[in-house]
């Protein structure tokens, strides 16, 4: 595809609103959510509750607490930074008053204080001093929460992999919909027998001429009704062997009047060629459209204007391709514009052979 048709559909796309909403969003929510929210700016937690401890903090919180009580005494201080602790502080106080390095005087006041029973720890005797050690282990009991904290990240980092892997899934649904879905069309089986003559035989371009049976490499049908104001139609053109040779489509070229539905009063078909170094387009136009001076010569520079007849074929041609394009049906639309100046319906066959060489 050429760059000017790139950029001729870049145009087209763009003006459409509910396209570029769609596109929109979804990359301001990839940039948003994974790469500012997440990577650049993440969030970063400050003065948060002691509820929101690990297990180990939380335990190291309940010493100081008590240490400070015991130092200054005060009970109102000492009961505000208990209720902080949230509703498990009961349990991680217990586990606290098995520490035999803290003060038991303090543990006991402390623990009266806030209204749970004490418990105090075993003394161990010459016996039990062997048993020792594993009151060493309880730091590293605590601190199995750094594994269960690389848990967390590593579920992050997969939550965060599979919103990528759906935000990419659900892009390339929409561009399926609407790019590759609409360019393959509708292929037709090739039961109508097309056009193969000489190259000599072919009039001069923009011409008719009838066609010699003969089976097309691609053949496709479009219709336009009243009312699609985004028709766009384009295909794929691929060698029997699934070979990409080129693309040919059909769009919207000129409207008349105002208001909606738009009334489109020439249609613009093209053909490209892989092996070519432009895109051949010819503007279809109605009665109407062809025999006004000033859209006729408007439109000629988008490419060569021909009136559109029932039953009548047009050839485009390329280095290696030939398309025929055949009017199949049409119907002028009624209304307070001039007779035949817009259409209500138009159907097109395309059909595409290889170019021989002379």
């Amino acid at each position: 595809m050429t760059l000017d048709r790139v950029r001729e559909l870049l145009r087209e796309y763009i003006a459409k609103p509910w396209l570029t909403a769609v596109v929109g969003f979804i990359i301001g929510l990839i940039i948003g959510l994974p790469i500012l929210g997440w990577w650049a700016f993440p969030v970063k937690w400050i003065d948060a509750s002691p509820a929101n401890l690990r297990e180990d903090l939380k335990q190291e919180y309940v010493v100081m607490m008590i240490e400070s009580y015991a130092y200054d005494q005060d009970s109102h201080l000492a009961l505000m930074r208990w209720k902080e602790l949230g509703p498990g502080a009961n349990d991680i106080l217990k586990t606290v008053q098995a520490d035999p390095q803290l003060n038991a005087g303090d543990v006991v006041a402390f623990s009266t204080l806030v209204g749970v029973a004490y418990q105090p720890a075993f003394q161990p005797t010459v016996e039990t001093t062997v048993i020792l050690p594993t009151e060493e282990v309880l730091p590293g009991v605590v601190g199995t929460a750094a594994p269960e904290e690389v848990g967390g990240r590593i579920s992050t980092g997969l939550l965060l992999g599979i919103l990528c892997l759906l935000l990419l899934a659900v892009g390339g649904a929409i561009f399926y919909f609407l790019v590759i879905r609409r360019r393959t069309g509708s292929l037709l089986s090739p039961t109508q027998k097309s056009v193969y003559v000489e190259e000599e035989e072919y009039p001069e371009p923009g011409g008719y001429y009838e066609a010699e049976e003969d089976t097309p490499i691609a053949q496709y049908m479009t219709t336009y009704m009243l009312g699609d104001d985004l028709y766009d139609d384009s295909f794929s053109i691929d060698s029997p062997s699934g070979e990409f040779l080129g693309e040919c489509g059909v769009g919207i070229s000129e409207t008349i009047g105002v208001g909606d539905p738009k009334k489109v009063t020439a249609f613009e078909v093209w053909l490209f060629d892989k092996n070519d170094i432009q895109t051949i387009t010819k503007v279809l136009m109605s009665d109407h459209a062809f025999n006004d001076e000033t859209i006729s010569q408007r439109l000629a520079s988008k490419g060569e204007p021909l009136p559109v007849e029932p039953g009548k074929s047009i050839l485009l041609e390329t280095a290696t391709l030939q398309l025929e394009v055949r009017v199949v049906d049409m119907n002028y639309g009624q209304g307070a514009l001039p007779d035949g100046s817009f259409f209500e319906r138009l159907t097109l066959e395309l059909s595409i052979w290889p170019k021989v060489p002379a």
